[in-house]
C-alpha cells in the first residue's frame, strides 16, 4: 500500500512525486499518457507570467516564490537525472505597454525590478527586432526553463529517487468511505492508498466528477511555431499583444501561443500556423531565413480567475488537489508543489492557502 498516489504526470504532479518522496512518503505516480507529455512538454518555459498585473496577486505570490528557487531546482535536476533544463535568465521585454500604470504598481508590491526603457534602449538590446514602440517595459531577471528537457529532467529524479511510476494506465474512479480517500481503480486494478494527489491538469475536473462540482477547470488549447534559427538572432524573451517570441541556448526561437477554447481537441489548424508566422517574423524580420522545424498544440489546464485550486477536499479527507494554472504551469509549479506539501505535511505554509481553496474560486 501506497501513502500516496499522485494522479497526473505532468511537470506538478512529477515535482509532488518527487517532494513527497524526500518527505519520507512512499508515493505513486498514475498517467494515463507518457509522463510530461501534455502541457508541460508543450509551453514555452517563461518563468514569469504574461502581463503579471492582470492577474489577482496570489498568482504573483506563488510566481515570486517559483522564480527564485527554480535556478536551484534546474540544478539539482541536472545532477540527479544528467539531463540540464536549461534554465537561463534571458530576461524579458514587453513592447505593448497601455497599461504602464499597474505594471509599476505591480513591479513595486512584488520588487519585481521592472523599469521603462525608451525605443533606442530597445533597439541596442535586440537590433534586429522590428517595432514602434517608443517606450517598452524591461524585466531582466526574468528567466526560462526548456520545457521537454525540464520534463526529462524531473522523470530522471523520479527515477534516481526511485519513485513508483505507472504511465498509460488511466483512473477510472476514486474510492472514498467515511470521509477518507480508500484507493483509487484503474482499469488494470484496485491500488489502496491513504492519500490522493489530483495533478491531471485539464483532466482534473473529470477525474473529480460526482465528488466536487466546484473546480472549474476546461482545457484551452494553445498552439506554438519553433524556428531552427542561430544562435544570437534574439538574445531576450519578446511580449507583443499576447504573443512571445522565446530564444533558446541553440538558436532555436518559439513563437506563441493561441487561446482556444476548443474542448480536447488538440489539432493543429492552417491558421493558427500562418497566423502565428506573420507575426514572428513582423517581430523579428531574420527569421525569413528560417524554417519552422515543428507547429503543435497543448491544453492548458484554465479556471475562471487564472487562480489555481491548491489543498485538501473540504469533505474528503486526505484528497488533495493541484491543478488549473492555465498558462503558468510552469512558474507556478515549484511553488504549488511546495504549498501542497507543506499542507500535506502539517507544516507552515508559504502562502496563506486560502486563496486557493474550492470555495475561494466563486
Amino acid at each position: 500500500m501506497y501513502d500516496c498516489v499522485v494522479v497526473g504526470g505532468g511537470l506538478i504532479g512529477m515535482l509532488t512525486a518527487r517532494q513527497l518522496t524526500q518527505e519520507g512518503q512512499s508515493v505513486l505516480l498514475l498517467d494515463q499518457g507518457s509522463l510530461g507529455a501534455e502541457s508541460s512538454w508543450a509551453g514555452g518555459g517563461i518563468l514569469s507570467p504574461l502581463y503579471p498585473w492582470r492577474y489577482p496577486s496570489a498568482v504573483s505570490e506563488l510566481a515570486r516564490y517559483s522564480a527564485s528557487h527554480y535556478q536551484s531546482l534546474a540544478a539539482d535536476l541536472f545532477e540527479e537525472s544528467g539531463i540540464d533544463p536549461e534554465w537561463t535568465q534571458s530576461g524579458l521585454l514587453i513592447l505593448d505597454i497601455d497599461e504602464k500604470l499597474q505594471a509599476e504598481q505591480w513591479s513595486e508590491q512584488f520588487n519585481a525590478g521592472a523599469s521603462l526603457i525608451t525605443a533606442t534602449k530597445l533597439s541596442a538590446l535586440e537590433p534586429g527586432l522590428q517595432h514602434h514602440a517608443e517606450q517598452a517595459l524591461w524585466l531582466p531577471s526574468v528567466a526560462q526553463m526548456r520545457n521537454p528537457r525540464l520534463v526529462k529532467a524531473a522523470a530522471g529524479s523520479l527515477r534516481h529517487h526511485q519513485v513508483a511510476i505507472a504511465e498509460h494506465e488511466a483512473v477510472t474512479s476514486i474510492e472514498h468511505e467515511d470521509g477518507q480517500v480508500t484507493a483509487v481503480r484503474t482499469a488494470q486494478r484496485r491500488i489502496p492508498t491513504s492519500r490522493i494527489v489530483i495533478t491531471a491538469g485539464a483532466w482534473s475536473a473529470g477525474l473529480l466528477k460526482g465528488i466536487t462540482t466546484k473546480m472549474d477547470v476546461q482545457p484551452v488549447r494553445g498552439q506554438m511555431l519553433v524556428y531552427k534559427a542561430e544562435p544570437g538572432l534574439l538574445q531576450h524573451i519578446i511580449l507583443d499583444q499576447d504573443r512571445y517570441l522565446i530564444p533558446r541556448l541553440d538558436g532555436h526561437i518559439l513563437i506563441g501561443s493561441t487561446l482556444e477554447y476548443t474542448g480536447f481537441d488538440k489539432s493543429v489548424t492552417g491558421q493558427a500556423k500562418q497566423e502565428l508566422h506573420q507575426k514572428a517574423l513582423a517581430l523579428l524580420p531574420g527569421l525569413k531565413h528560417f524554417s519552422v522545424e515543428r507547429h503543435w498544440s497543448g491544453l492548458r489546464p484554465g479556471t475562471p480567475s487564472g487562480i489555481p485550486y491548491i489543498g485538501e477536499h473540504p469533505d474528503i479527507k486526505q484528497l488533495y488537489f493541484n491543478t488549473g494554472h492555465f498558462r503558468n504551469g510552469v512558474i507556478l509549479g515549484l511553488a504549488s508543489v511546495q504549498l501542497l506539501t507543506d499542507l500535506i505535511q502539517q507544516q507552515s505554509p508559504i502562502l496563506n492557502p486560502v486563496a486557493f481553496g474550492l470555495d475561494a474560486q466563486h
